[in-house]
């Protein structure tokens, strides 16, 4: 009789040897990892799959392109929205200045 836990055991061990798979230990912050995790969850990949691709993209071009581009917030969005609408109908502009005492003269009768 054929144990079927020692089977199990020995096709894991034969199937590790034929993909060359090893571990990868990497410290990074608890919360990169989990926002990192979820992200990858809502692409639906495991994380090991984009760590993966980003390795292979590296190596394959041999440079590190890092873009982390800043998202605002929506208080800092809607500050932003109301200036532009003021922009646009020129309300709320300051004159310009070219002489530093009469734009001091202006912010302080504000």
């Amino acid at each position: 009789m054929i144990d079927t836990n020692i089977t199990v055991v020995y096709t894991l061990v034969i199937i590790n040897i034929l993909t060359m798979k090893t571990v990868l230990n990497v410290k990074t912050d608890v919360e990169v990892k989990k926002e990192a995790q979820k992200t990858a969850k809502e692409l639906g990949v495991p994380l090991s799959m984009v760590v993966n691709a980003y390795l292979k993209q590296f190596i394959r071009d041999k440079e590190l392109s890092i873009s982390i581009a800043p998202r605002m917030t929506p208080a800092l969005e809607r500050i932003i929205g109301r200036a532009e609408k003021d922009l646009r109908a020129n309300r709320n502009i300051s004159p310009i200045f070219s002489d530093p005492e009469k734009m001091d003269e202006y912010l302080g009768s504000l």
